[in-house]
């Protein structure tokens, strides 16, 4: 049995960061204690305590009594790059430490697995989420981060540079993933997991999931899961390698989020023909549902101001998304005249879009890459396809995308899954729906 782990978690960066000890902490090379408001900078390339002598490459503040002590950042920015980016001070449990990164300090909360736990799925479930849909996300959650934790170690400890990115004269793909934290396991945000430490009361049912799942993880041929979830997967899931790093996940397999596949539809959604004929209807799905009570268990009340996430529809002029691509992608491709789908993955996804301009042709993928250039923020999914109106001498003068679902649809979908716990299903049941031939294993 393994001991408990620990997590570090990057809150934030600026040049100066605020923060406020409500108890007493203490860095473990200086002799006395530190609480109250203090602030930090970066000064000559390392963390430089405001109002004191001390300056280091990192700083590591520790609470003399965990359980009694919590720390406040000022200012955190939470929904980064969302419709509803805000700020706001959050507070956390356990140690805080100041580092130094790209020329600006980062904030990094280290902490026992457990409770980082409590308060992710606190944050994304509510008070009213079912015991079996609570277990089942605490157990993906932990099997996701030892998961991380284990990632980052083997990488860290690798001579070669790992590449996300493929870049030519026709092509643009890249991904979002593993290289992205170097110096800590896990972001705040949504790249990650969402994580606001104990700013908000944590739920008492997601306590109780989390103490009576304790230590338990999915695994696959002995191996910690690397276990992914997405708000809605739109009917069917995606494979790993479609939206991340090319590598193949035997666990996370193209799950039909239904008892069966529905009926009128052909299940290769990698051919265009049946992925336009799936996108542009509504085939039955647990996560096809408008059901209010169920929606609120999943959806927090900045995320319920979506309501079409099933199936939803994007509408642009010519002008509204030649400019669109052209500010996000930083490529000029002048007047857009067409976007073709060049590879799908199993769910609809378009994992490579070309996108065709008077100017300059380039494909684009994978998924996160193509929901960015072609939204202010993100597309809700890559699962769409593509309606030309107004066509004159070859110009579109509107552009439709028809889409379905609510991120990458990789691993568990967390309203189809809070429907299946809603119908009764219990939380090794929804596991097994979502995660193929894994085993649920005690870790310590």
């Amino acid at each position: 049995m393994m001991q408990h782990p620990e997590i570090a978690v990057g809150i934030m960066s600026g040049d100066t960061i605020e923060f406020s000890f409500n108890g007493r902490y203490r860095l473990p090379h200086v002799d006395w204690f530190f609480e109250g408001d203090l602030s930090a900078s970066v000064v000559d390339d390392k963390v430089r305590l405001a109002n004191s002598s001390i300056a280091e490459t990192e700083l590591l503040f520790v609470p003399e009594k965990y359980s009694d002590s919590a720390f406040e950042l000022k200012n955190v920015t939470i929904g980064v790059n969302f419709h509803w980016e805000q700020q706001e001070n959050q507070k956390f449990k356990g140690a805080l430490k100041l580092i130094v990164e790209n020329g600006k300090l980062s904030a990094i909360n280290v902490l026992p697995v457990e409770d980082y736990l409590i308060s992710v799925i606190s944050s994304e479930m509510s008070a009213n989420s079912s015991l079996e849909l609570l277990k089942a996300h605490a157990i993906i959650s932990r099997s996701w981060l030892i998961a991380q934790i284990d990632k980052q170690e083997k990488i860290t400890s690798e001579i070669a540079d790992y590449e996300s990115a493929f870049v030519s004269d026709d092509e643009y793909i890249k991904w979002y993933d593993r290289e992205d934290h170097a110096n800590f396991h896990v972001c705040a945000d949504d790249h990650c997991q969402r994580y606001q430490g104990i700013t908000r009361a944590n739920n008492p049912n997601v306590v109780k999931a989390v103490n009576e799942t304790s230590g338990v993880i999915l695994t696959y041929d002995g191996k910690v899961c690397d276990a992914r979830f997405s708000k809605c997967c739109g009917g069917v899931a995606e494979l790993f390698k479609n939206c991340w790093e090319p590598v193949n996940h035997p666990y996370l397999t193209t799950v039909v989020d239904n008892p069966k596949f529905p009926e009128g539809f052909e299940a290769d959604l990698t051919i265009e023909k049946n992925a336009v004929a799936w996108l542009n209807n509504t085939p039955e799905a647990f996560c096809n549902t408008d059901d209010e009570v169920v929606l609120k268990q999943v959806l927090n009340d900045y995320d319920r101001s979506a309501k079409d996430f099933y199936r939803w529809k994007v509408e642009y002029t010519n002008q509204e998304l030649s400019e669109l691509i052209l500010r996000r992608s930083g490529h000029d491709f002048g007047t857009i005249l067409d976007l073709i789908p060049v590879e799908r993955g199993t769910s609809a996804r378009l994992i490579r879009l070309k996108i065709v301009g008077s100017k300059k042709a380039l494909t684009v993928g994978k998924e996160l890459e193509i929901r960015r250039w072609l939204s202010e923020s993100h597309l809700y999914s890559s699962a769409f396809s593509i309606e030309q109106r107004e066509v004159e001498d070859g110009v579109p003068g509107k552009f439709i995308l028809h889409g379905a679902g609510w991120g990458h649809g990789v691993g568990l979908c967390q309203i189809g899954a809070a429907v299946m716990g809603h119908k009764g299903y219990k939380y090794d049941e929804i596991l097994h729906h979502y995660f193929k031939n894994i085993t649920l294993e005690s870790r310590y």
